[in-house]
């Protein structure tokens, strides 16, 4: 190419989850506007369907060619739109619209104006970070999440959160089936870390983490990193008419493996079985239920702009 003859501005994708934004006219608009001050063309503008969540979508922009995939939604959306990038040279951007938009809020994304999420994806960044492949009851097939996964009672709360509370609610909706959840019976499980020895309890919940922040601000990984190379397992196993508060007291006292009540783990891999079917939830989306899940982690496989 002659030197004199300018390079094609850079192009984003926008895959948009568009029940997650009453004005998306407007919120189009308003990106088309910002890529055009910044310099960049007009996006391509993906919205998401109840068939396809956003997987098909990023397979088109990266097909394409865009120089980033906007995922504009929740943590769902997300989700899927990092399903197809991971392994890949093109990076996610995020403009959160979701209830929790919980890998932005670790990540320090602003959450509360999308036009400024977006703009700090067009003049940011790139920064790798881990992803955590998992699989259901000895599939060969694989879920992506970034977040945290989890069995038994978290997962419950995700399947039985009332939509109409969330839009009104924000994340507390989901304290309100939280507490719905709370009685119930523990499952025998076994769960295996890599290079440790099998740990069997009877649990309630066993949670995987990639970041460490939950809704309303909660640590329940304070030692999480997205890009420490490493996955973090919490087991929740409540004992006795007050085994919620020795849940409470394993997670946020000081002496967190103590306390068979709530143990903290760390690994690359990890294996959980049941001895009876549980829900399971990727990144808040409940996906089923099932008696197997194995989680493998890939240090450095996204990379996110920001």
């Amino acid at each position: 190419m002659p030197a004199n003859i300018a390079s094609p501005p850079q192009r984003a994708a926008v895959v948009i989850n568009p029940a997650k934004v009453a004005a998306g006219a407007d919120l189009r608009a308003a990106l088309i506007r910002l890529c055009d001050t910044q310099g960049w063309a007009e996006p391509l503008w993906l919205e998401t369907t109840v068939e396809d969540p956003g997987t098909g979508q990023a397979r088109q922009a990266v097909e394409a060619g865009v120089d980033v995939v906007i995922a504009a939604g929740g943590d769902g959306t997300v989700r899927c739109v990092a399903e197809v990038l991971a392994g890949t040279d093109t990076p996610l951007g995020l403009v959160p619209l979701g209830t929790g938009n919980l890998l932005a809020r670790n990540l320090g994304v602003d959450v509360s104006d999308p036009v400024s999420a977006a703009y700090d994806v067009l003049n940011g960044t790139e920064r790798t970070v881990d992803v955590v492949r998992c699989s259901f009851d000895h599939s060969e097939d694989e879920n992506v999440f970034l977040v945290m996964a989890g069995v038994g009672y978290d997962a419950a709360i995700m399947a039985d959160t009332v939509d109409v509370l969330k839009d009104r609610m924000g994340w507390l909706a989901y304290v309100e089936a939280g507490i719905r959840k709370l009685p119930g019976k523990p499952v025998r499980a076994t769960v295996r870390m890599e290079g440790k020895h099998p740990v069997k309890r009877r649990i309630r919940s066993v949670m995987i983490g990639n970041c460490g922040r939950l809704m309303g601000g909660i640590e329940i990984f304070p030692e999480a990193k997205i890009d420490d190379g490493l996955l973090d397992l919490l087991v929740l196993a409540p004992r006795g008419r007050f085994g919620w508060l020795g849940v409470i007291a394993g997670i946020f006292g000081r002496r967190k493996n103590k306390r068979q009540s709530a143990e903290y783990f760390q690994g690359k891999s990890a294996e959980v079985t049941l001895e009876h079917a549980q829900e399971f939830q990727l990144d808040g989306d409940h996906v089923g239920a099932g008696k197997h899940m194995a989680i493998r982690l890939e240090p450095g496989a996204l990379r996110i702009r920001m």
